[in-house]
């Protein structure tokens, strides 16, 4: 073999052992990008936690009664948030509900009872009950026109929305006429007092 072949040889096997990357660097942008992600998960916690600091003058949520009466209706599905009724975007995080969860609704003649496996239950009294309506979207979950069941409620001196999905969302249409019906039916009777 003649030295040019020899030098060109040469050449060729150290083009190919190049190394491609550096493990070092790959590491440290693997590293920088966990941190970030860990500060960002941080400030959103702290972001959270603030909204809740600011809540704080909200009372404890009611409890259910023993012994409610017999239900008119009752429905399984998801709990999507509250709000300060009437702002869409403006989600109440305090007690618990920010949290959506699994819910198990039932209203009776003494009010509403939400059921939240793994998140804080609560009972809302048929006299707080301000209405329910059929919407698009609560704190963040958007659905379909009318997906949403938006259950208003006093609690304390605060309106307040809640947002229902139903397993069968042809069920939400009887909600809100009941839960109007309920609300028209204790004003009405308000009134004559």
């Amino acid at each position: 073999m003649t030295p040019a072949v020899i030098q060109l040889a040469a050449e060729a096997a150290e083009r190919q052992s190049a190394e491609v990357t550096s493990f070092g660097a790959r590491m440290a942008w693997v590293i920088g990008l966990a941190v970030f992600v860990a500060f960002v998960y941080w400030l959103m916690r702290q972001g959270w936690k603030w909204r809740g600091a600011l809540q704080n003058d909200l009372p404890e949520l009611p409890a259910a009664p023993d012994g409610l009466p017999e239900h008119r209706l009752a429905l399984t599905g998801r709990y999507h948030g509250s709000t300060t009724a009437g702002q869409w975007l403006d989600r109440i995080v305090a007690h618990g509900l920010g949290l959506r969860s699994r819910v198990e609704l039932t209203l009776t003649d003494a009010g509403l009872d939400v059921v939240r496996p793994g998140a804080n239950d609560f009972f809302v009294p048929a006299a707080r009950l301000r209405g329910a309506r059929l919407d698009k979207g609560i704190a963040g979950k958007v659905l379909t026109e009318g997906g949403l069941l938006v259950v208003t409620w006093a609690h304390g001196d605060k309106l307040i929305d809640s947002g229902f999905r139903s397993d069968r969302a042809a069920e939400h249409a009887a909600w809100v006429e009941a839960i109007n019906l309920m609300h028209s039916s204790i004003t009405t009777e308000g009134a004559e007092r």
